[in-house]
């Protein structure tokens, strides 16, 4: 035989006003504790807290490294050239109302031969070059600011070897 406990609805209608004193007391407190954290999120450097960023004119110049490139590629007359940036960062971000952003971001202006296309290249992955004849070739790449301002360059100098074009040779 099951019993069952009698409800009251005079009770719960009594608990009501209790839990929402209690949920009013914390909801007000919290508004109070969000407010002041948000209004010293806002103060800025002039009262006590630092700045979000450091101040592009603060920072130490951009640079560009430029690795030698892979080598089993390049056997093959493919020429995937690694980078490395330094206060400087690879996005693919342009126009003159980014000028202004820290860290600096930008882009990569890449150039062949000295002969036009020049591309930008707009990621931190790989420069690849493919359909170069054999022979030395010069790759300048430059970091350009989101204006295409150029903040700093390197140039590699690369042979592509002669690759006689064979049979492919074949998968196990």
């Amino acid at each position: 035989m099951t019993t069952t406990r009698p409800c009251s609805l005079l009770s719960t209608a009594n608990a009501l006003p209790r839990h929402r004193a209690s949920f009013t007391r914390w909801a007000g407190a919290f508004a109070v504790a969000f407010a002041a954290f948000h209004a010293t999120a806002q103060a800025g450097p002039g009262l006590g807290t630092p700045p979000a960023v450091i101040p592009l004119n603060s920072q130490a110049p951009a640079e560009l490294h430029l690795y030698p490139p892979v080598a089993e590629a390049l056997a093959r007359g493919v020429v995937i050239l690694q980078f490395r940036t330094e206060n400087f960062r690879v996005f693919p971000v342009f126009g003159t109302g980014a000028l202004g952003v820290s860290p600096r971001i930008g882009h990569l202006h890449v150039t062949v031969d000295g002969m036009p296309p020049t591309w930008a290249h707009t990621s931190s992955e790989p420069i690849i070059v493919v359909g170069l004849k054999p022979g030395l070739h010069e790759i300048l790449v430059e970091l350009a600011d989101p204006s295409h301002g150029i903040v700093a360059a390197q140039t590699a100098r690369i042979t592509v070897p002669d690759t006689q074009a064979g049979p492919h040779p074949t998968h196990r």
